[in-house]
């Protein structure tokens, strides 16, 4: 009896054991998902999707949640053909398994008036640095440059935030109260002319720092708030509290602490925030303190009302 013939799909799954090929309801088709480090494409890149596109007779793209590009309804021979035209634009095939799949980041300070942390930047780093990386389940890495949030980088399992703490100049300060006006929290407060805060409702954003009008108000240098074990899906799950570094390059190797621990030591079966229990993080934050004294890394774990919540 002669061997079965294996269909498209399975030929499919064999070639493609990484990266961002996803069937169809259709098993003749595929969904093509590009990397886009930071969501960030050139005008030259998108019109070059564009042609790559209308060449392989694809009538819709795609823009996910996590800032990458999808090519639709991809003929399974066109595959090979189609990955090589996207590597030449700049744009190659993605990464959706049990890997470190596209970093995804906010405008950061080059673009953002709200913006603590230069978080493009820092995305690229991420990306450059763990993208594709095999691990036993898929990794999402989030970067917001301020406590907005607008990444939902504490649904991720490595979400990092960017933070603000703000300096009073109590002997300068007019009273004016309008710090007031633009603390969402209304952790600030004029009692008898004089400026109160309270710091446990602080989130650190520092938005009080640009409403000052005589500039009396000023902020410590940028934390990088460093969450582990967060999720969207079915059952969402904030990330957990980890760390809050001093720098770019600090934040890039306690991910990178991270990274070495989650290869390690999870199993395949579960997601991460499955196997994440209370003892484990506790445990494996301890860890991370004591492996980042002999680089000279320093940090502390938080305190504010924020990073607790």
């Amino acid at each position: 009896m002669p061997p079965r013939k294996k269909s498209n799909r399975i030929k499919a799954e064999e070639n493609y054991l990484k990266g961002g090929i996803v069937p169809e309801t259709d098993p003749d088709y595929y969904i093509v998902r590009l990397r886009a480090p930071a969501g960030m494409m050139t005008p030259d890149q998108l019109s070059g999707i564009g042609r790559i596109a209308r060449r392989f007779g694809i009538e819709n793209v795609h823009f996910t949640a996590r800032q990458t590009v999808e090519l639709l309804h991809v003929k399974h021979d066109d595959l090979d053909s189609m990955a090589r035209s996207l590597k030449n634009n700049g744009t190659p095939i993605g990464a959706e398994r049990a890997e470190v799949v596209n970093v995804t980041s906010c405008l950061g300070t080059k673009h953002c008036k709200y913006a603590v942390i230069d978080s493009l930047s820092l995305a690229k780093k991420l990306d450059e640095k763990f993208f594709g990386k095999e691990m036993p389940v898929k990794v999402r890495i989030a970067v917001s440059a301020c406590p907005n949030g607008c990444t939902s980088e504490r649904l991720n399992e490595i979400g990092i935030t960017g933070l603000r703490k703000p300096e009073r100049n109590m002997g300068l300060c007019t009273g004016c109260g309008t710090c007031t006006f633009y603390c969402r929290e209304k952790a600030i407060n004029i009692v008898n002319g004089v400026i109160t805060m309270e710091n446990q409702k602080c989130m650190l954003c520092g938005f009080c720092v640009h409403a000052c009008p005589y500039n009396y108000i000023n902020f410590h240098d940028a934390g990088y708030l460093i969450t582990l074990g967060g999720r969207r899906g079915r059952h969402p799950q904030i990330g957990r509290t980890l760390f809050i570094a001093k720098t770019e390059d600090d934040t890039v190797a306690v991910v990178e602490k991270i990274i070495y621990w989650i290869y390690r030591s999870i199993a395949s079966d579960k997601m991460l925030p499955e196997q994440l229990t209370d003892e484990e993080f506790e445990y494996f934050r301890g860890q991370v303190m004591k492996s980042l004294k002999p680089l000279g890394i320093e940090g502390f774990i938080p305190s504010s009302a924020y990073a607790l919540k």
